[in-house]
């Protein structure tokens, strides 16, 4: 008999959790699992790929924070559908998830925590306190996220770890002179890059201000921000204060940023707090080498002196010094860039992430 597994998360647009969501949906072996997918706000791209691989979909529509017609939509597919295992993704499904299973669920229940979510309010954290009794495991996608939520409340024999999967990319479809007369980038330009959302967390104004210190050792220098967020406007008028408002370039949002790494010399990360940073596995895949900020999250990624670099939060002097030796060295980017694409391969893989899924599924429901 196959696992019936329903997956909800709050919506399928194009990010990390909703990426990992669709391909371990897709991935999962079809003759052990029949997976199901409720996204409570909206579909997205992701529900278009679910859709191609045959993976049914309900989107419910919610419209407020707390919206009673959800959870009675949700609880009505849970109820007739029959679910073995109900697996939520992030703060409103797991809240929505619980709440709609009761105080006795009539199935296992999982629920994934992405992030290290110190922007919660007291609310929050309070809820997800009195929810723990409805939970069988807290799923994190790595160490930090679960030490986080031990401190919140969950017990330790609760909380697995299953790292967020990635597959090496495929040949470039441009190489990197190409790319460079597509973007109109000089030919004697060094081009740094950050693929993410331009959110606080990301810290990206570190990025924006370390470009003013690297440009005096790297006077060709050019910033690629790739993606798009709620302090673009904000970055955007600092940018236009410097003296590099021609070199640094917004990129917006991209399908597949994968595409323009093979521009990128080396790659940037700022934030503050992580889970598992989906776009730094996708640079280290790429072969890029990393300067990346020195938090827990990032330690399980990058290997010091071996596949990047680390320096503490807010610290341009060092992110610049850093890169500036990077950039003068095209032996040491090379050695970085395959010890990194390594990593990813041995330790990061895709079929790994639906492994760990698959085996936590059976062991619930071995309880």
């Amino acid at each position: 008999m196959k696992i019936k597994l329903l997956l909800v998360i709050p919506t399928l647009d194009r990010s990390g959790a909703e990426k990992q969501l669709s391909l371990l949906a897709s991935r999962l072996p079809a003759d052990q699992f029949d997976v199901r997918v409720v996204a409570l706000t909206r579909g997205g791209p992701y529900a278009d790929e679910l859709a191609e691989h045959q993976i049914p979909v309900d989107v419910l529509g919610k419209r407020f924070k707390f919206d009673p017609t959800t959870l009675l939509r949700l609880r009505r597919i849970i109820q007739e559908w029959r679910p073995e295992i109900v697996h939520t993704w992030l703060f409103a499904a797991n809240s929505y998830g619980r709440l709609v299973l009761g105080k006795r669920p009539a199935c296992k229940v999982i629920v994934s925590e992405r992030c290290v979510d110190s922007w919660k309010s007291g609310w929050q954290l309070w809820l997800d306190r009195k929810l723990i009794s409805r939970t069988n495991l807290l799923v994190g996608n790595s160490h930090s996220v679960t030490d986080f939520y031990g401190h919140v409340g969950v017990p330790g024999r609760m909380l697995r770890v299953v790292h967020n999967g990635i597959d090496l990319p495929a040949a470039p479809p441009a190489t990197r002179d190409e790319l460079r007369k597509e973007l109109q980038l000089p030919t004697d330009a060094r081009v740094v890059g950050y693929v993410g959302r331009l959110a606080p967390q990301k810290r990206v104004k570190d990025l924006v201000w370390c470009m003013e210190l690297l440009s005096n050792l790297q006077p060709q220098i050019h910033l690629l921000l790739i993606g798009d967020g709620p302090d673009r406007d904000m970055l955007e008028r600092l940018v236009r204060k410097t003296e590099n408002s021609d070199r640094v370039r917004f990129m917006g949002h991209q399908a597949d940023p994968r595409r323009l790494m093979p521009v990128i010399e080396v790659f940037w990360l700022g934030s503050e707090f992580e889970g598992l940073s989906n776009s730094l596995m996708e640079a280290m895949a790429a072969g890029l080498p990393v300067v990346a900020t020195d938090i827990p999250a990032n330690r399980e990624l990058v290997v010091p002196g071996t596949t990047g670099e680390l320096v503490p939060v807010g610290d341009n002097v060092a992110r610049a010094k850093e890169t500036d030796v990077l950039l003068k060295d095209a032996d040491q980017r090379a050695a970085f860039g395959q010890a990194g694409q390594a990593r990813i391969r041995d330790h990061f893989s895709i079929e790994a992430m639906v492994e760990g899924y698959a085996a936590l599924y059976r062991e619930v429901l071995a309880e």
